[in-house]
């Protein structure tokens, strides 16, 4: 299966490789094309669940607070990591938002924010300004400065694939919403441009290491690089944009997630989206946020629709600093 072209396998793979590279041993017996019996639970995509319930909740003048509030209330604190773990602590620390991501928080400018800006982007389809703006308000209780810009990112790029069939437009969008001399911005950047010079992914990939190497494989910067550079190589191919992205390696469960959502929105109907992908799911996820377990993709769906179409709810507050 190299180049990659569908689920990973254990079939066929020689034993001496196996035995030096093992397959997370929580994943392996859910999530092998041998072994895929619905979605299996993932700490990520427990975001995307907790999002929805806040828009219907709160609308789309949600606070940070709010967010805060609802992550006490309904997310596991054992199924969070890197930022969100610490930024939960600060909560029960009794710190408050914005400080949460600041507090002794070394990962702070990390994936997480990054993972869970979906929603952001599928509940305001074509306004990617709107999207980003969400996001910054969800993504500053756990991450900072690039860390935030991802997420908006992010966002952006979703929001601008809702009205769209074409990905370059959707890059662009989503580079206007950042500060244009941040790290984000040049990262993605960079990942544009090296797959617009290089026919062979493998040499994008190995351009992308040599220059973003140096950083932490769930660090913003190096992953945001990689998913512009598959998007554009892919020219917005739904199983070449993941593929890719996985295929370059570092937080690729991530990468592979926001490439398909990106693309998924590209192809434009669910029918189109290849049946070897899909099948396998099932129509079933599973979760740890209560309420939602084993929930199938089509009500979710509906329950993102619902809260897209529905009442913008109150305007921001100015969120109160501490001193």
């Amino acid at each position: 299966n190299w180049p990659l072209r569908t689920w990973f396998t254990a079939e066929g793979v020689p034993g001496e490789l196996a035995a030096a590279y093992p397959w997370n041993r929580r994943s392996a017996p859910v999530s092998l094309a041998e072994n895929i019996d619905g979605m299996p639970e993932d700490d990520d995509l427990n975001y995307p669940l907790l999002t929805v319930e806040l828009l219907r909740r709160h609308g789309r003048g949600f606070t940070t607070a709010d967010v805060a509030r609802l992550w006490l209330d309904e997310l596991p604190a054992g199924r969070t990591f890197t930022a969100e773990r610490v930024a939960y602590r600060n909560l029960l620390s009794g710190i408050e938002p914005p400080e949460t991501a600041r507090y002794r928080n070394p990962f702070r400018e990390w994936i997480g924010a990054a993972i869970r800006a979906d929603v952001h982007g599928w509940t305001n389809p074509g306004d990617p300004a709107a999207a980003a703006a969400q996001a910054h308000r969800e993504a500053t209780l756990t991450h900072t400065a690039n860390g935030v810009y991802g997420a908006m990112f992010v966002a952006a790029v979703i929001a601008a694939a809702a009205r769209t069939d074409e990905v370059h437009g959707c890059l662009r969008a989503g580079l206007s919403v950042v500060p244009p001399r941040s790290r984000l911005a040049g990262a993605v950047a960079f990942g544009i441009e090296s797959a617009r010079a290089h026919r062979d992914f493998e040499t994008v990939a190995d351009t992308l290491h040599a220059a973003y190497g140096h950083y932490h494989w769930v660090h913003v910067l190096p992953n945001a690089a990689l998913l512009a550079a598959a998007l554009t190589h892919a020219d917005g191919d739904f199983s070449g944009s993941i593929c890719r992205a996985v295929s370059g390696g570092w937080d690729t469960d991530s990468n592979g997630a926001t490439a398909g959502s990106v693309a998924g929105l590209l192809a434009g109907h669910p029918a189109r989206l290849p049946e070897r992908w899909t099948a396998p799911l099932k129509n079933r996820l599973a979760t740890s946020v209560a309420g939602f377990d084993g929930i199938g993709f089509d009500t979710l769906a509906e329950l993102t629709r619902a809260v897209a179409h529905g009442p913008a709810g109150r305007e921001p507050r100015r969120e109160a600093r501490r001193t």
